[in-house]
């Protein structure tokens, strides 16, 4: 005999799983303009992906993060990054394509783009390096663009791309390129800001606090997937806050960067990384000299480029391969499983020490100034280096699972923050169905390349003896404005 009273809960249940997840159409085909959209994380992407849906007339968009936007925490929070022009070399494999396509849509925005363009000072690029492999690798960066650059090889010559007084150092060993146009860097917290207010206007709730601090992901078979930890099949059914609330979406899109592991299992594909910067305060008449600098980047030893106009401070970034703070396996086999991000405004004494050095091989006048502010950044590596976007789909989580509508967009890799404006261009049309497919294939969910990942990989990164560092092995940390 039929239970008919259990048949019909049995269905209620069918239908209520279809409605949250977006199931009731194609789990990637397109999305309803008046269907609710859920952003985790409102950082660099996070942002700009909430401003392009509002753009395009998604009408129920939120926009979930723990802190105030932009993020005190977030990497993307910050005086200045650098930013490149056009292609990125030559695009021989879907990949390096892909990665072009953002750079050219992003150059399209930074230039154009009345939220974009105020925040982006064309004011050319200095590169080099001081090793002869090192130096090589410079090479490579530039191949297909030497037009676009003119050798710098002697100290006369790097002071030379800078007004008279601000390169007062030797630069022994240094050599490289520079460029005085199609480059130069983002006031990144101000990109950040004009994105969020234009949303806003146009009708995307930013939800901060511990309302917007996801701590879960929560799927219909109540089990968590976090830490490496994957019990089996479920569809998504929505986002956990600190406070209890519980955020429900036909479609949620993963965009928290170096904390997107904690969510989810991720298959080792990211590697939350931290890099180290320290500013310096300056007078407003000694800001006036150190204007529209460009950039100067050795890769083996740091970056500047020039003070902020709204307070002066002279940011200086120490180059190496990044830090870790390893996670390690319950069991005695000393086996790495992640990296866990951590907040501090603070950096290692040894990052003050490479910080100093820069500047005493550039502008010597400044190596003994106190610095105003310092902190570590963090950011997600992928094993290649290029972003994660795609569909979080069945095949993810295990055979017959009923996957929703659950979109990944996470691997800054540490070099991503000039893409802003095109990652959310890009995965709108990953939203609609209408996905370039080399980009598709180049940014997919790709964990056979994370199979017995190497935590301690450089990735082509210099500086610092060439390692990867440890925050345990930390001997001391500055103390800027403590008593």
């Amino acid at each position: 005999m039929i239970d008919f009273l259990n048949l019909r809960l049995t269905l209620s249940l069918g239908v209520a799983l279809l409605t949250i997840c977006g199931l009731a159409e194609s789990r990637m085909g397109t999305a309803d303009k008046s269907d609710s959209i859920l952003i985790i994380g409102g950082g660099t992407w996070g942002t700009s992906i909430g401003l392009e849906l509002a753009r395009a007339g998604y009408s129920n968009v939120s926009v979930l993060d723990g802190y105030d936007i932009p993020s005190s925490i977030a990497a993307g929070n910050d005086l200045n990054k650098i930013m490149e022009e056009g292609s990125q070399g030559v695009a021989d494999t879907d990949s390096k394509y892909a990665w072009n396509r953002l750079h050219e849509i992003c150059t399209e925005a930074w230039l154009n783009d009345p939220v974009y363009k105020p925040y982006y000072h064309r004011t050319g690029y200095v590169m080099a390096a001081s090793s002869d492999a090192a130096y090589e690798a410079v090479l490579g960066d530039i191949e297909g663009q030497e037009n676009e650059w003119s050798k710098v090889e002697t100290a006369e010559q790097f002071r030379a791309t800078m007004p008279e007084g601000v390169l007062q150092g030797d630069f022994v060993g240094w050599k490289g390129f520079a460029k005085s146009g199609n480059a130069g860097w983002v006031f990144a917290a101000g990109a950040i800001r004009s994105a969020r207010d234009e949303a806003e206007r146009l009708g995307v709730q930013f939800i901060t606090g511990e309302q917007g601090l996801v701590t879960e992901l929560l799927f219909a078979d109540g089990a968590s997937r976090n830490n490496g930890s994957a019990p089996g099949p479920a569809a998504l059914l929505g986002a956990k806050s600190a406070d209890g609330t519980i955020h429900r979406a036909h479609t949620t899109i993963l965009s928290n960067g170096a904390n997107a592991d904690q969510l989810l299992d991720l298959k080792f594909q990211l590697r939350p990384t931290a890099w180290t910067k320290a500013h310096i305060k300056m007078s407003a008449e000694e800001a006036m000299l150190y204007k529209d600098l460009p950039v100067l980047f050795n890769i083996e030893k740091g970056f500047f480029m020039e003070p902020s106009a709204e307070t002066h401070e002279l940011k200086i970034c120490d180059e190496h391969p990044g830090y870790i703070n390893p996670i390690y396996a319950d069991d005695d086999s000393k086996t790495i499983i992640g990296s866990m991000p951590f907040a501090k405004h603070q950096i290692p004494l040894e990052a003050e020490e490479r910080v100093r050095a820069l500047l005493g091989e550039t502008m010597p006048q400044l190596a003994d100034r106190p610095f105003s502010f310092a902190r570590i950044c963090w950011d997600a590596d992928t094993v290649d280096r290029y972003p994660l976007l795609d569909w979080y789909t069945p095949d993810h989580v295990g055979d017959g699972a009923e996957g929703g509508r659950f979109l990944l967009a996470i691997g800054g890799s540490g070099h991503s923050f000039k893409t802003m404006p095109a990652m959310g261009q890009v995965v709108l049309e990953f939203l609609e169905g209408r996905e370039d497919d080399r980009t598709k294939r180049a940014f997919r969910w790709r964990p056979e390349i994370a199979v017995d990942r190497n935590w301690w990989a450089v990735q082509d990164r210099w500086g610092a003896q060439g390692k990867v560092m440890d925050f345990n092995d930390v001997k001391g940390w500055t103390s800027i404005g403590e008593a």
